[in-house]
């Protein structure tokens, strides 16, 4: 396949979306800058942060609701103009308005979840009723959001997940999504999985095994920064439409931290930026 080049567009969800705390709020901006400056391109932000609030899954989409459509409004300008964004997001909820977007132009191109989570419960089969948890199911049209939906459950493809709810596994069960887990020849796997069809590759930085970059969840079992950048760097062979990033945290109290984990993820997500 040839692959597609087009313009490149940086844009930064600064707003909350679902947050159990501020972090993810205060270390997307440093995760956007270092993007911009491996790009050479502008960035665009959208959005503004706001304290967390923890709560259950109305609320925080209420609350979030301006932001999500002002990113879906931008996200669709850039679309349209034949430009690929790049987006570092706050929190994976964020991909309610950005995944309906992708599906709606590119609906030829498969969504790589890279998380450990699979974010396919929804309202009705949630346990906890976290906003992130419904993030993929929303575009895969299994609640309304009130962003739209529009990706076929065939276009999406699980990568790295470990952490899945019995009703999760029920729809994985049916074969769609797909699920590629961790483990030996993961990137072959994925590959394979993928058909040589476009790609929108979404970044949860919980798909890393616990503690190499900060992040709300830990989840045993993950990938390694090489495992990632060496399936990212499959995935640039195919035609890549479009990449987004988020769940990165600020390490508490610690900028040169911050800034030293920011460098870690973008220097394993690079593949994509080229």
């Amino acid at each position: 396949m040839v692959r597609v080049t087009t313009a490149t567009t940086l844009l930064h969800f600064a707003g909350r979306a679902g947050d159990h705390n501020d972090r993810a709020m205060q270390g997307s901006p440093v995760l956007a800058r270092e993007l911009a400056d491996r790009l050479g391109v502008p960035l665009a932000a959208v959005g503004v942060p706001r304290p967390a609030l923890g709560t259950g899954w109305e609320v925080e989409l209420a609350s979030a609701a301006t932001d999500l459509a002002a990113m879906q409004a931008q996200l669709d300008e850039v679309m349209t103009a034949g430009s690929r964004p790049v987006i570092a997001l706050s929190r994976c909820a964020v991909a309610l308005a950005t995944l309906p977007v992708v599906a709606r132009h590119r609906p030829d191109a498969v969504v790589i979840w890279f998380d450990a989570h699979a974010d396919i419960n929804t309202p009705e089969t949630s346990t906890t009723g976290y906003l992130g948890g419904l993030a993929l199911s929303g575009p895969l049209g299994w609640w309304v959001s009130g962003f739209g939906a529009g990706l076929a459950p065939g276009n999406s493809i699980l990568a790295g997940t470990r952490d899945i709810d019995p009703p999760e596994q029920a729809r994985i069960d049916t074969g769609a999504p797909l699920l590629v887990a961790p483990g030996p020849a993961f990137t072959e796997r994925l590959l394979a999985a993928c058909a040589g069809c476009p790609v929108y590759v979404h970044i949860d930085c919980d798909v890393l095994d616990p503690g190499i970059v900060p992040t709300d969840y830990g989840v045993p079992g993950g990938l390694t920064l090489d495992d990632l950048h060496d399936a990212l760097t499959a995935l640039a062979t195919l035609e890549v439409v479009g990449v987004e990033v988020g769940e990165f945290e600020a390490a508490p109290g610690d900028d040169a931290a911050t800034a030293a984990a920011a460098r870690r993820i973008a220097n394993a997500v690079s593949p994509l930026l080229t």
